[in-house]
């Protein structure tokens, strides 16, 4: 009774101290982003503001477009991406090391067994002779417990945590980068596809003009020069048709790629574009902070360092350890676990170093400088945050004016072509004026596709810009 009075008196005293330690090294306040925060986007002048106003994007972004195909692969991303898979193994990774930081606040706990048999040398011992045999059979029990007097564990284990949820940040970052790449592929493969409807149709319009070219020249009509240009031009469209085949095969292999696929194992029949520019939430400059989940992971980051400041500071005190041994020990088996083989010692252990050559110093020095770059680091993803909403903001406005101009341009080209055959047939131009003008339509038909398909793209970044659906506040 004795004995375990001591051992209460000692584990007493040192959980008092405990709960009076302090812990060394700066609190974390996360820093300013920028030097002055916009209250508004520079851009945002002349949008077209979603309904409800509520400035949220829902998790399921991509529904905005109303495709069933881009829905179907969607769901496919966070399941089979390989990036995202890599991406979620580094977050439970990272939680376990927080359990793994955690242990550090309570004791070590072992048990071991042993037994030997020795004998003595005969000339060990001056002026004795003669050797001894003798058995030692242990049964161990050890406790070691580092009294956190400094914080060392805690921070170790507030870096640990922050860390962690900096990964899963990253992995949300992971994953709506798939989701936004899969996105912009599949609108340019459906432009592409779109594009070959129409130089399907252009060649079947130009094969018309060669026959009825080949029946003017057949009646004495026109020269053998205008069958030539008319077969020259048909010819030409078919390749540029043929041609769209190689983007079409590589951004299909790509989508593979991205829904963790092997190419010869997916395809996507052609299509029509189904989608829309939709009415995309946009909110305030300063809930990009809560939206983009890389600035989320940016400023965890900055959290972790602050905290390995603290781990630093905490190698300038004493290491302080509470030790305790018991088990039972005899020279024979038989004795072995009798009462009186027992033995215990407990008692604790104070370490300090003196002199480190500077160690302290350079480690204490590499955190604070670790923490003032991931503070660089946070602003600077703050920054390209704002730039990224505002480039996409500005491309789909200047694109919405430019589709206006261009469809009128369209429809001036479409004109030409109509009236220029009409004169060709009646003999008052050359075709080469109708080769001209064909040649326009086609190039404004295509410039009008390509555009459509870069206000789709550009819709898609603005929602990466906009953090998707992720919110840090709902983590």
């Amino acid at each position: 009774m004795k004995t375990i009075g001591v051992i209460i008196r000692i584990v007493a005293g040192f959980s008092l101290l405990l709960v009076t330690a302090c812990t060394v090294g700066p609190d974390y306040i996360r820093p300013t982003p920028v030097e002055s925060m916009p209250t508004a986007f520079k851009e945002l002048h002349g949008w077209k503001v979603a309904q409800p106003q509520d400035g949220a994007i829902s998790e399921r972004w991509w529904e905005f477009y109303n495709d069933p195909v881009l829905n179907s692969l969607e769901e496919q991303v966070a399941l089979s991406n390989l990036n995202v898979a890599v991406a979620e193994a580094q977050y439970r990774q990272a939680r376990a090391l927080v359990q793994a930081a955690k242990a550090g606040n309570y004791p070590s706990l072992s048990i071991g067994a042993s037994a030997t048999r020795a004998q003595t040398s005969s000339n060990a011992l001056a002026g004795k002779s003669g050797s001894t045999t003798s058995s030692n059979f242990q049964l161990p029990l050890d406790l070691t417990w580092e009294l956190d007097l400094w914080g060392r564990i805690r921070r170790g284990v507030e870096a640990s945590q922050a860390s962690a949820q900096a990964s899963e940040a990253d992995l949300a970052a992971a994953t709506l980068s798939a989701q936004s790449t899969l996105a912009g592929n599949y609108f340019q493969l459906r432009v592409l596809d779109a594009q070959k409807q129409l130089l399907d149709a252009t060649t079947a319009l130009y094969r018309k003009s060669l026959d009825m070219t080949n029946n003017r020249y057949t009646a004495g009509i026109v020269a053998k020069s205008d069958v030539l240009q008319a077969e020259t031009q048909l010819k030409s469209t078919e390749a540029q048709a043929i041609d769209l085949g190689v983007q079409r095969a590589q951004l299909e292999h790509a989508i593979a790629l991205l829904i963790g696929k092997p190419p010869a194992a997916f395809s996507l029949p052609v299509s029509t574009i189904k989608a829309a520019v939709p009415l995309i939430p946009i909110g305030l400059p300063s809930e990009l902070l809560e939206r983009r989940p890389d600035i989320a992971s940016a400023e965890r980051k900055m959290a972790a360092a602050n905290a390995q400041i603290g781990v630093a500071r905490a190698a300038y005190y004493p290491m302080v350890q509470l030790s305790a041994t018991g088990g039972l020990s005899s020279s024979s088996i038989a004795t072995w676990f009798a009462w009186p083989s027992r033995f215990w010692s407990v008692g604790p252990s104070a370490s300090m170093k003196l002199f480190d050559g500077g160690l302290r110093n350079a480690q204490s020095d590499q955190a604070k400088a670790a923490y003032d770059a991931t503070v660089a680091s946070y602003r600077e993803a703050v920054l390209t945050a704002f730039q990224g909403v505002e480039d996409n903001l500005a491309t789909l406005r200047i694109l919405e004016e430019e589709v206006k101009v261009q469809n009128q341009a369209l429809q001036a080209a479409r004109q030409v072509v109509t009236i220029t055959t009409n004169q060709y047939q009646a003999g008052t131009v050359a075709y080469l004026n109708v080769l001209v003008a064909q040649s326009t339509a086609l190039t404004n038909e295509r410039t009008a596709l390509g555009l459509v398909g870069q206000r789709l793209a550009a819709s898609v970044l603005l929602v990466k810009a906009l953090g998707g659906g992720w919110n840090s506040e709902s983590r």
